[in-house]
Parts: structure tokens; sequence; C-alpha cells
């Protein structure tokens, strides 16, 4: 059984949990974006303070070219967790595609 075999048969199992984040990073690694976009938003709907999916969220949205999406992402993280280092990082990286170098080097 694969990996993302495991996970989906875990949430099948419980629905309500959190190990959907862990998923949609397995489905964003694998290159199933939308699958792993879906997976977030439809989490998020029961764990909206879930930063690491947040994150999760973000990534695939950057990945997929939804910038503004997925600085939104990003962002909302940053004002409840200024000190996510991956939230950080990824914002910067989104910063620098949008061109607003000067917010990327800020984020680096």
């Amino acid at each position: 059984m694969s990996r993302i075999e495991d996970l989906e048969r875990r949430l099948g199992k419980d629905p309500n949990s959190k190990i959907f984040a862990q998923l949609a990073e397995e489905y964003r690694k694998a290159g199933r974006l939308e699958e792993a976009i879906q997976t977030c938003r439809d989490g998020l709907e029961i764990h909206p303070n879930y930063f690491s999916a947040r994150v999760a969220l973000g990534r695939a949205l950057l990945e997929t070219g939804a910038l503004d999406e997925s600085r939104q992402e990003f962002e909302a993280v940053l004002s409840q967790v200024p000190d996510n280092i991956l939230a950080n990082k990824f914002l910067g990286k989104t910063y620098e595609q949008l061109g607003r170098l000067e917010d990327a080097v800020a984020k680096y």
C-alpha cells in the first residue's frame, strides 16, 4: 500500500482527522496539485485554524501559479503565527514571482 493510499484510507475512517494536511502534501509531492488543493480546502472547513494545512494549501496554490491565492494563505498564517518559517519562506517566493522584490527580500 502506498503512502497516499494509506492516508486516504485513514482519512476515510475519520473524516474529521487533521491527517488531511499530510495527504495533501503527498498529493502535492506527486504532482496531484488539484487534489492537494481540494483536500486542504475540505479539511480547512473543519479545522480553519490549522496553520500547517494553510501552508500546504499555499504551497500547492503557488505551484499551480495561483499567486494571489497563495499570497493570501501565507499572509493569513503569518497574521496569526508571525514566526512560521515555512510561511515566510514561501511568501517570499510568492512575492518574488509577483515581482514584489523588496517584499520578497524582507521575507528571506
